[in-house]
C-alpha cells in the first residue's frame, strides 16, 4: 500500500516538474526575476527562444516519462522486502 502511494507521488512530482518546465520559459516569471536585474548580460541568454525551447523540450520529455511510468504502473523506486 505504501509503495503504491509512493509511486503515485513520484509520478505526480515528475508530471508537475515537467509541466513547470514546459510553461515557465514562456511566461512573465522567466523574463522578470531577480537575476536578470542583477546581471543584465544574462538577459540575452535567458530571453533566447533557443534556450526556452530547450528547457520546454526537457519538460516535455519529463511529462512523457511520467505518463509512461503511470501506464506501466512502476517507477524507479527500489524497495527492499
Amino acid at each position: 500500500m505504501v509503495n503504491r502511494i509512493l509511486r503515485v507521488l513520484i509520478v505526480l512530482l515528475w508530471l508537475e516538474l515537467g509541466l513547470i518546465l514546459v510553461l515557465v520559459p514562456w511566461s512573465d516569471v522567466w523574463e522578470v526575476n531577480y537575476f536578470l536585474y542583477q546581471y543584465p548580460m544574462l538577459g540575452f541568454i535567458m530571453k533566447s527562444p533557443f534556450l526556452r525551447g530547450a528547457v520546454s523540450g526537457l519538460g516535455l520529455v519529463n511529462v512523457l516519462l511520467a505518463l509512461g511510468a503511470f501506464r506501466r504502473g512502476s517507477t524507479s523506486v527500489v524497495t527492499h522486502t
